[in-house]
């Protein structure tokens, strides 16, 4: 999903996207298009971890890594990816363990309790990254594929609420549950969002909130959205609003 929400913030490496491609060629047809006009953060070339990959953002600032891997089976085309870098650099681990807590049947734990997938940490003399901590980990939450590192280099961005990901919730209950669990900054919380321990941003949204602004009933829509401008965590108000109560 998307929205336009001016200058406020703006797109960094924090969170990118790594493109699963079956062929050396698909790696290069994207690769033209996305880094057309955006900035090469790693170039296109042969690496240990793949035959064919690049790391660039787009004209828009939207950070890509499509990737060769090999023709293999592929579950998840586009696949979320975190780096943990300056404050929360080595917490990739610890976090990786937390979301696994927080949303169940995920495979993110990396204690041995779940199927982790850290498929490589760094070793001695890599500084400034320490040894142990996560070069690359792959997990599931909610059927959702992503990936994390950490990154101790000197990077001047976080993760911030230009890519937030959405948790759909069908009860009070439900949000409840996710917004005692994940808000870590009443400062950042509003209309949905919040600030997990980590800086990662969230949506803890209802399920019925686009049914709620759809349709041609202008005055209800409005009533809706000034609704959940004024609200943290939202579903019971907006069912109010929404039925003009």
């Amino acid at each position: 999903m998307a929205i336009s929400a001016g200058p406020l913030v703006k797109f960094n490496p924090s969170v990118s996207f790594h493109v699963k491609c079956k062929t050396k060629d698909e790696v290069d047809t994207l690769w033209e298009k996305l880094s057309d006009g955006g900035r090469v953060l790693m170039p296109l070339d042969s690496y240990p971890f793949s035959e064919r990959f690049g790391w660039t953002e787009d004209r828009y600032g939207v950070s890509w890594q499509p990737i060769f891997t090999g023709g293999g089976e592929t579950k998840q085309k586009i696949v979320p990816a975190l780096m943990f870098v300056g404050k929360v650099c080595g917490k990739t681990e610890e976090a990786l363990n937390f979301y696994a807590e927080v949303f169940k049947n995920s495979s993110a734990a990396a204690d041995g309790s779940t199927n982790a997938n850290i498929l490589s940490r760094y070793g001695k003399g890599e500084e400034p990254d320490r040894e142990g901590t996560v070069r690359y980990a792959s997990f599931t939450l909610a059927g959702q594929e992503f990936a994390a590192m950490d990154s101790a280099h000197e990077h001047k961005f976080a993760f911030n609420e230009a890519i937030s990901f959405i948790v759909p919730c069908d009860t009070q209950r439900e949000i409840d549950y996710f917004w005692e669990k994940l808000s870590a900054d009443p400062k950042a919380e509003q209309c949905g969002w919040l600030k997990d321990k980590y800086g990662l941003i969230w949506q803890v949204t209802p399920t019925i909130l686009n049914q709620m602004l759809g349709g041609n009933d202008e005055e209800r829509t409005a009533r809706v959205t000034q609704a959940f401008l004024n609200m943290k965590k939202l579903f019971n108000a907006l069912k109010r609003a929404y039925e003009g109560k």
